[in-house]
């Protein structure tokens, strides 16, 4: 299929299908014999895998690593878990800073009167200098 059609298949932007295939996470589509790019079962199935990864946020050198542990027959499903936990990991400290900043910014939002006076201690907060 060419790679309009690979798109619709798999979810994937034909633009990002070109830049995978340019970073290597997919292999070089195979070329018609006029020079377009035709894509098969396997190459949708990889960009399928790449798309859902993606969503669930995973980075191009993780995904990377998946594709390589998805495709290795011999793999240990420990090697799989242990780069899911790393991300999880991540996510929590992720989530955890997230909630500081908004833990702060509810107790600014709490102190600042809104009303029509100048003085106001969000710009203040913002304006010191500790950090």
């Amino acid at each position: 299929m060419n790679i309009g059609q690979a798109a619709a298949a798999s979810g994937v932007t034909a633009k990002m299908i070109r830049y995978y295939e340019s970073i290597g996470l997919i292999g070089k589509a195979n070329r018609s014999g006029s020079g377009y790019r035709q894509y098969s079962d396997q190459n949708i199935q990889t960009l399928r895998f790449i798309k859902r990864s993606r969503d669930l946020g995973f980075s191009l050198e993780r995904i990377k690593t998946l594709i390589g542990l998805w495709e290795d027959d011999s793999r240990k499903s420990s090697d799989v878990k242990k780069l899911a936990r790393q991300y999880i990991a991540e996510l929590d400290e992720d989530i955890a800073k997230l909630q500081s900043i908004r833990n702060q910014l509810e107790h600014l939002a709490a102190c600042c009167q809104g009303n029509n006076r100048p003085d106001c201690p969000i710009l203040d907060e913002l304006s010191s200098m500790h950090a």
